[in-house]
């Protein structure tokens, strides 16, 4: 298996993917290849990683103040704050009331 940066465009392009088939009882690929179960396509928002931040979220400002304090070890993480977000972030996916 390769683990590594992925040229996406090129793969699209060329249409070449890197598949290693498994089967009982014998070596990834042999015999026959089977045909994929499942075919996946990404849109050019999911490939770009900008999905969703077209809101005009994003502010480069705090992410460099937020860098500049990791890399001068000044950053703290509040874990009860974090805590508290994941937990009203999962009641708002099930329909719940945050309390």
């Amino acid at each position: 298996m390769k683990i590594g940066p992925i040229d996406l465009a090129h793969a699209a392009a060329t249409g070449a993917t890197d598949r290693t088939e498994r089967r009982p009882g014998g070596s990834p690929g042999a015999g026959n290849a089977a045909e994929p179960s499942a075919r996946v396509e990404l849109s050019s928002g999911n490939l770009s990683g900008t999905a969703g931040a077209d809101d005009g979220s994003f502010d480069s400002a705090k992410v460099e103040r937020i860098a500049q304090a990791i890399r001068d070890g000044r950053f703290e993480v509040n874990a009860e704050a974090i805590a508290d977000k994941l937990i009203a972030n999962a009641q708002e996916l099930l329909g719940g009331n945050p309390s």
